[in-house]
């Protein structure tokens, strides 16, 4: 596969680039969580119900399943910088038409146009990172983009919260627009233009299948629970969208370029990372949702205190960035990847020691210690992806990867609700005491499989890795 615009890069741009793939990443990541304090004010500013406003939610989130599929293939036709600075733009133009609706149409639409832009960034953004990087120098690039994907979730909440008591709701869009054109003219001079000359035609008939099937499962996770959702429309609209991505895998089988090259799971360190890694999010996935319960409704601290609780595993996260590529030298993926699931497992289970009259301090340290525990997994799943994926494939992994954590994320979510439902069924919300042994139980159970998920990545070898982590195999582990 012919390969162009592949020059060797300088040092300051390989400096600079992480840098711009992670903010592109922080972006995408803030703008899913920052919404979801402010919904009763926008919601109260457009003269709608918060319940309406769902759907300026849920079709950012259509858009991220709809185009991340597709982002490989675009990367590859038109080049990494071209399509990274496109994707910008649009993110930053639809960022700027949510500040400027006037109603709830129009804000769905624009949110429409942000999450087209949002599909494209952080998936081209890691295809350039993979191909300017060699797999030695993975570990401590990967230390930097990792962070901004684990911090947004857990600071967006908080933010939002923050903006809209301050400043008017609008000022939630218009603060992308500075940084959206900063990095705009920032690409063009620290972005590689990596491209292939011999694209194939892009895969349509796989594109309408694949890409239907996973955006109404998407929009199927993210109104389940609803009462306006009738119980047997969820199950028939769940079912065609298994009918429909079951129709893509037969199509899959019998076409020479299918949209997603399916053959990258014969890796096995692709394999294991993508689908290890799906399933372990589904433990601790839905954590930054349960918090905001915990604190708020249980403990009845306020917005603000809440989203302060939640600051030290960012914190935690950025420190474990100088501890991730010692551990991974001394013990390789398969023994970190192992342990330390079943070890955020277990600190997830310890949030049943959190109740009425609970230190503040024991709640800041149970924080640090899953900031630390969760940034360490995200980056050795991360690191663990492409470790063996040629680079002519690296599209097609980063778009597999890409639509793999972002069904995670709304499986985690769907998840962690249906557990909680069924814990705080007849529960009122002033009963705190009872508010809070729900979910003492929803984080046991979400702990308790995400310690199981742990035997996926057992499926790993010793040496798996290794040209990542440099893990030294030694005599003792041999044994």
């Amino acid at each position: 596969m012919a390969e162009a615009g592949a020059p060797s890069l300088s040092p300051h741009v390989l400096r600079v680039l992480p840098w711009l793939v992670a903010v592109a990443m922080f972006m995408e990541g803030l703008d899913i969580s920052i919404l979801n304090t402010a919904v009763p004010v926008i919601a109260d500013d457009l003269a709608t119900t918060a319940l309406s406003l769902k759907s300026v939610l849920t079709t950012y989130t259509l858009a991220l399943a709809i185009f991340i599929p597709v982002s490989g293939w675009v990367a590859d036709k038109y080049g990494t910088r071209r399509v990274f600075r496109m994707a910008v733009a649009l993110f930053t133009l639809g960022s700027l038409l949510c500040g400027l609706s006037v109603n709830l149409p129009m804000l769905v639409a624009s949110r429409f146009v942000q999450g087209v832009g949002g599909a494209m960034m952080v998936p081209v953004g890691r295809i350039a990172l993979i191909r300017a990087y060699p797999r030695s120098q993975m570990l401590t690039m990967m230390n930097y983009v990792v962070i901004p994907a684990l911090v947004a979730p857990l600071v967006g909440p908080f933010v939002g919260g923050f903006i809209v008591h301050w400043l008017p709701w609008r000022t939630i869009f218009f603060v992308n627009l500075p940084i959206g054109l900063l990095g705009w003219w920032m690409i063009r001079r620290y972005m590689p233009d990596y491209r292939r000359e011999d694209v194939p035609p892009l895969d349509g008939l796989g594109m309408l299948l694949f890409g239907s099937g996973i955006a109404l499962l998407s929009y199927v996770l993210e109104v389940f629970g609803e009462h306006s959702w009738p119980l047997v429309e969820i199950v028939l609209m769940f079912l065609a969208s298994l009918a429909l991505l079951l129709a893509y895998a037969l199509y899959a089988r019998r076409v020479q370029d299918p949209l997603l090259y399916m053959p990258l799971f014969l890796v096995r360190t692709f394999r294991v990372s993508v689908l290890g890694g799906f399933v372990t999010r589904l433990g601790i996935g839905g954590v930054p949702f349960l918090l905001p319960l915990l604190y708020q409704i249980g403990l009845g601290f306020s917005p603000l205190m809440a989203g302060l609780l939640t600051m030290p595993l960012a914190v935690a996260a950025i420190g474990m960035k100088i501890m991730s590529r010692p551990l991974l030298n001394r013990f390789g993926h398969r023994r970190v990847l192992v342990w330390n699931t079943v070890l955020l497992g277990a600190n997830m289970m310890c949030y049943t020691f959190i109740g009425i009259g609970t230190p503040v301090a024991l709640i800041v340290l149970l924080s640090l210690t899953q900031g630390l525990f969760s940034s360490l997994q995200f980056t050795c799943m991360n690191s663990l992806t492409f470790a063996d994926v040629k680079d002519e494939h690296a599209s097609q992994a980063s778009s597999i990867a890409g639509t793999a954590q972002q069904m995670a994320l709304s499986f985690g979510v769907a998840f962690a609700s249906l557990v909680a439902a069924l814990f705080l069924q007849q529960v009122d919300q002033a009963d705190h005491v009872r508010y809070i042994a729900g979910l003492h139980h929803t984080f046991l159970v979400l702990g308790g499989f995400t310690i199981v998920s742990a035997a996926t990545f057992a499926r790993l070898h010793l040496r798996d890795g290794i040209n990542v982590s440099q893990f030294v195999l030694r005599k003792e582990t041999m044994v």
